[in-house]
Parts: C-alpha cells; sequence; structure tokens
C-alpha cells in the first residue's frame, strides 16, 4: 500500500507536497486542474518498470499505453528543460524485507520502504538518472542509493550508503554505468561490491510494488451482446474495462467476503450483490451461448422486471461500473487501483451507494486474510464524498482510512490542498468552490424569482 507520494516539477506540478495515502484516497478539482497528472505520473513509472528497455529513464508511453506523455519537455513543469523532475514515495511491502551484511553480520529488517529520485537531461539533451536513493523501514533503518560521480567527460555513477558499509572487491576499479531505469541498480554494482548482493532485493521490491498497481480510465467499453473467452486469466479488466467478463468467468472459484467474520460469497455473486446494493438491478450472471462455443452473454434482471435482458439493453450507467466493481474485487490481495470517474453515468443515488461499495472492497477478505486494496480516485461526485464523511460519522469508515485532496488551479503555480477530516467526518477546511457556489446560485434563482413575480403583477395592473 502506499503511504505518501510527492511530486516536483511535473507538468502543472511545481510541488504537490507531501500527499498522504489512505486506503480510500479522492482527488477533486477543476478540468484541468492538474488532479489526473498524479495518476499520469504513477502511470509513468509503472509503464516505465515494466518496459522492455532497460534504459529508458522514464517511458513517455506508445500506442496502447496507459499514458502517453510526450518528450521531456512536455512533462517538466512550465516547459522548463534545465529544471529536474523529482519525486518521492513510501509504500508497504507485503512481506518484510531482511538485509544482512556478510562482511559485519549487521541485520536490517523492515516492511515500508521509501524512495527518492531526480530525472533530468545530460549535456546530450538526453533523460538520465540525476540520483536515486532506498531508505529501509524509513524511520531507523539503512538507506543506499545512486548519484552522478560529477564528471560529464565519464558519465559514470557512484553508490552512497548510510549504515550500511559497502565493500568494495580488489581490482575493481572501474566507473559503475547508469542506473537500470529510473530506479534499478545495475548488474556492475554487484560486481564491484563484495556484499552488494541486496541490491537485487531492492530492484525486485521495486518492480512489484509497480506490477501491484493497475488503472482503470474514464471511457469505459460500451456492452457488447456477446464476449469472446477462451479460457485466460487476465491481468486486469483494462484500461477501458475491455476484460471485465473474461475476469468475471477466470475468477469462479474465488470467495470474497465483505469484512471480518462475514460469510464468504462467490466471485460473480460478490458483483450482482455491489449492483444490487447500488439499486442498478436485481441479478446479474455471465452465461455461455452453448457448450460447443467460446461465447458468453451478460444477462441482467432489473428492478420490477420479469425477464432477464441482455447488458445493452439496460441503462448505460451498469455497463459503465461493471468494469469499476470488476477490477475491486478481481485485483489481488495488495493491489492499488487508480480510477477515474468511477461515479460517470451513474444516478446521484447509486453514485453515493458506490461509495459503500468502496468501503467493503477496502474492508474485504479473501482465504481468511484481509486484501489490502488501496483506491486512489480521481472524481467529480459531491454525492461520493458526502456518504463517505456519513459512514465516518457512523463509524463504518474510519477517518483514518479516507483521504481528500483539492487541486486549486487558482493558485500560481497549482496548489494541492489537503482536506481536514474530524472523527465526525466533518471538513474542517471547505476550499472555496469546492463543488460550485451554491449558495451564489440559490441568491440568485431567489432574487431573479422576485424579480419575474413583480414584473408579472406589473403587466397584470396595466
Amino acid at each position: 500500500m502506499l503511504k505518501s507520494l510527492r511530486i516536483q516539477n511535473f507538468k502543472c506540478w511545481r510541488d504537490t507536497g507531501d500527499i498522504r495515502m489512505a486506503p480510500i484516497t479522492l482527488f477533486f478539482g477543476c478540468n484541468s486542474s492538474g488532479k489526473s497528472s498524479i495518476g499520469q505520473f504513477l502511470m509513468l513509472l509503472k509503464q516505465t518498470a515494466e518496459s522492455s528497455d532497460r534504459r529508458a529513464v522514464l517511458y513517455p508511453g506508445g500506442k496502447g499505453s496507459a499514458v502517453q506523455l510526450g518528450t521531456y519537455r512536455d512533462m517538466v513543469f512550465r516547459h522548463v528543460q534545465e529544471q529536474n523532475i523529482a519525486f518521492s514515495y513510501v509504500w508497504n511491502m507485503l512481506e518484510s524485507l531482511r538485509v544482512k551484511n556478510p562482511e559485519t553480520e549487521q541485520s536490517f529488517f523492515g516492511n515500508v520502504l521509501a524512495f527518492n529520485a531526480e530525472i533530468g537531461l545530460n549535456e546530450a539533451q538526453s533523460m538520465c538518472v540525476k540520483r536515486f536513493n532506498y531508505t529501509l523501514d524509513d524511520d531507523h533503518g539503512f538507506s543506499v542509493g545512486m548519484a552522478q560521480a560529477g564528471t560529464a567527460k565519464t558519465g559514470g555513477y557512484r553508490v552512497d550508503s548510510d549504515k550500511y558499509h559497502l565493500k568494495r572487491k580488489k581490482g575493481r576499479a572501474w566507473d559503475i554505468p547508469a542506473p537500470v531505469k529510473f530506479y534499478g541498480f545495475p548488474d556492475e554494482v554487484v560486481a564491484y561490491h563484495q556484499n552488494a548482493d541486496f541490491t537485487h532485493l531492492l530492484n525486485l521490491e521495486h518492480e512489484k510494488f509497480f506490477n501491484s498497481i493497475s488503472y482503470l480510465g474514464p471511457l469505459r467499453m460500451k456492452a457488447e451482446r456477446t464476449y469472446l473467452w477462451q479460457g485466460i486469466t487476465p491481468e486486469t479488466v483494462g484500461f477501458s474495462g475491455e476484460n471485465a467478463v473474461a475476469a468475471i468467468l477466470a475468477s469462479k472459484n474465488r470467495r470474497i467476503s465483505l469484512g471480518y467474520r462475514k460469510q464468504a460469497k462467490s466471485f460473480d455473486e460478490i458483483i450482482a450483490t455491489s449492483l444490487y446494493k447500488m439499486g442498478l438491478v436485481e441479478k446479474v450472471k455471465v452465461v455461455a451461448i452453448s457448450e460447443q462455443r467460446q461465447e458468453y452473454e451478460v444477462k441482467v434482471l432489473t428492478k420490477g422486471g420479469r425477464e432477464w435482458v441482455d447488458l445493452p439493453d439496460v441503462g448505460f450507467g451498469i455497463s459503465q461500473v461493471l468494469p469499476v466493481l470488476v477490477q475491486c474485487y478481481y485485483a489481488p490481495r495488495g493491489s492499488i487501483i487508480l480510477m477515474e470517474q468511477p461515479e460517470i453515468h451513474l444516478h446521484p443515488r447509486a453514485q453515493a451507494l458506490l461509495a459503500d461499495v468502496m468501503i467493503d472492497v477496502i474492508h474485504s477478505r479473501e482465504n481468511g486474510k484481509p486484501r489490502n486494496i488501496q483506491l486512489i480516485i480521481e472524481t467529480h461526485s459531491e454525492h461520493f464524498l458526502r456518504r463517505l464523511q456519513r459512514r465516518i460519522a457512523e463509524q463504518s469508515l474510519s477517518d483514518k482510512e479516507l483521504a481528500v485532496y483539492f487541486a486549486n488551479v487558482d493558485r500560481n503555480p497549482a496548489r494541492l490542498e489537503p482536506l481536514q477530516l474530524d472523527l465526525f467526518g466533518n471538513i474542517l477546511n471547505w476550499p472555496e468552490n469546492f463543488f460550485g457556489d451554491e449558495m451564489e446560485d440559490i441568491t440568485a434563482q431567489t432574487k431573479a424569482s422576485l424579480q419575474r413575480r413583480m414584473q408579472m403583477e406589473q403587466n397584470h395592473h396595466a
């Protein structure tokens, strides 16, 4: 689970400041306020980590990528290429990491990793890593990283460490080459030192972290009458929800409960229950057209309906929210799910009920263990937020399980303002025009109504 994040000199953000990340983290803001850029940055790092090009410092994306961000100039704050993009984040590992120094017998142990890096351009105007650093256990563990050696001619790097004494092998006096991507120690670091094998573990933990992140965009696939499934197990529902039905079929043997000591249900029943809870359908099922074919239909029984109908024949909102629900329950334990506008095309009441489903998601369990799902959501829904506030007051959601931020584009540069929540769900520092100026509209309507009544009376007496 991501604990904190900070981004500097990326797109509209001079500095986001330290962002506390909770099990449910919401980002609000006007259009083009920069809230999407935070998710874009995480996906930029993810697709870089998953790129086959070990030399790509940051992979901006291409056809089929979650994000396509262009050149370094396109990404850097105010397009000033002389600036460096800097970032840091802290995350909880599912399993603790133990590092033992064979030279000193000193051991370090922890389940929290912190990482920070700085990316810029070199003299050849190519992206390069200026520095990066890992810290195990954040507060009292050791740190190790790489930084440019300071000579543009050689282009070499040095390895720096704190509390962990690296011992160089005899005869190893060559320059250490550039890092792998933006985070990785090259193999030469292990060859250069007698006790640097652990650096491969840090590389691996970083890749596992980004592998745990999935993304679902705001525009989901339209419902289809038939879906082809050849027995594969997709990694996610896809950026547009194109694999949602395949994910349901691949999860037929999974059982999930919606909290401690709550009865576990089959995967498809969990999805159907969520849709019912939102007031959208009575029942939903995925059925094969025939035993001889690999085609399936999604059948829906609407509220008050007597016959099963195909998914395209019901409201558009159902097909749009289905991938949201599937991804929330399909993602493996310890997943971080980025979503843009999960509430799109939903009635306000359904938006509020979707918030209840999200609470179920972060409290869900599988095989007797918490799933530890984290939801990072960009949204415009007042109803979604209000329901979460209510649940904090009712104690079905802790105030520590929710973090809310407002991207204030009126500030120059843009500012990310954290909203302060108390134990009763109250927001203590409502930003101006957070959901538009409701009171201004009410006042203007009242004034216009009075003026119109007066005009009508004057016309009547004339």
